[in-house]
């Protein structure tokens, strides 16, 4: 009897929730396209590496590459608008910057809804939030630029990437050359080793608004809530116990009270 007792007591123990270490997660973005060759080499290694990334798109380079633009959408990956001409939007009139949404909107695949807009060279005026909440869009910016538009030396960008990199940055590259596209797919489970275990990608870009950062609010309920659903198999089995210990306890009163 003692040993069973012994047993029914370590058993919440023996079932007490172990909590998985955190995965960190990045935003793998690519500005100006799509760009022919380059860009159906980065879908195809991405593609084999089953990694999603944000794309961030032109209005006259989708009018050059309907197709691709296509296929970009048919795989998975998440399209955002980089305007229609890629010229800076920080002097453009409400009425223009309302035409490079518009624009490069229609473009787009049927069924597409992108969610944000990444104005070119990051030039974010309030006008331009202006014209992107009207048309839904959040602004997308960069937390980690390895310049690779700059250089042609694929090492070098891909160095720039993992020595800054860090869990929750946005990384803006380009698929406009090869040196680009080869530095991307190194960095991605490749060369680079930049490995699941440390950083997966995620097809849906943090939303960075450059005129406020937002602090994530986590309110009494919703923890008390979090706690239980962690804990619940725990208390439950604990409850349990109890219960079987009561049993027992009033079982063997009522043996020895026959006595």
């Amino acid at each position: 009897m003692r040993r069973f007792l012994a047993l029914v007591l370590m058993l919440p123990f023996l079932i007490f929730p172990v909590r998985a270490a955190p995965t960190a997660y990045v935003a793998l973005t690519f500005d100006d396209g799509p760009s022919g060759r380059f860009t159906r080499q980065l879908l195809a290694g991405l593609q084999e590496r089953n990694v999603k990334a944000t794309f961030l798109l032109c209005g006259y380079r989708i009018a050059q590459y309907t197709q691709l633009t296509e296929q970009i959408f048919q795989a998975g990956h998440e399209i955002g608008l980089h305007g229609y001409s890629h010229k800076s939007m920080a002097t453009m009139k409400p009425e223009e910057l309302r035409s490079e949404i518009r624009r490069t909107q229609a473009l787009l695949p049927k069924g597409c809804q992108p969610q944000f807009l990444r104005p070119p060279g990051g030039a974010v005026t309030t006008l331009v939030q202006q014209a992107a909440r009207q048309a839904g869009l959040s602004i997308l910016n960069w937390s980690v630029d390895p310049r690779d538009w700059a250089t042609k030396d694929a090492a070098q960008v891909t160095q720039a990437v993992l020595c800054d990199v860090a869990d929750g940055d946005v990384i803006l590259l380009h698929d406009i050359s090869d040196s680009s596209v080869d530095a991307a797919l190194a960095i991605v489970l490749g060369d680079a080793k930049l490995t699941q275990e440390e950083i997966e990608e995620t097809v849906s870009a943090e939303v960075v608004e450059q005129e406020t950062e937002k602090t994530e609010e986590i309110t009494v309920e919703e923890t008390q809530k979090t706690f239980f659903e962690e804990y619940k198999i725990y208390i439950i089995s604990v409850i349990v116990v109890f219960i079987i210990l009561i049993i027992i306890i009033k079982t063997k009163q009522k043996k020895d009270y026959g006595k």
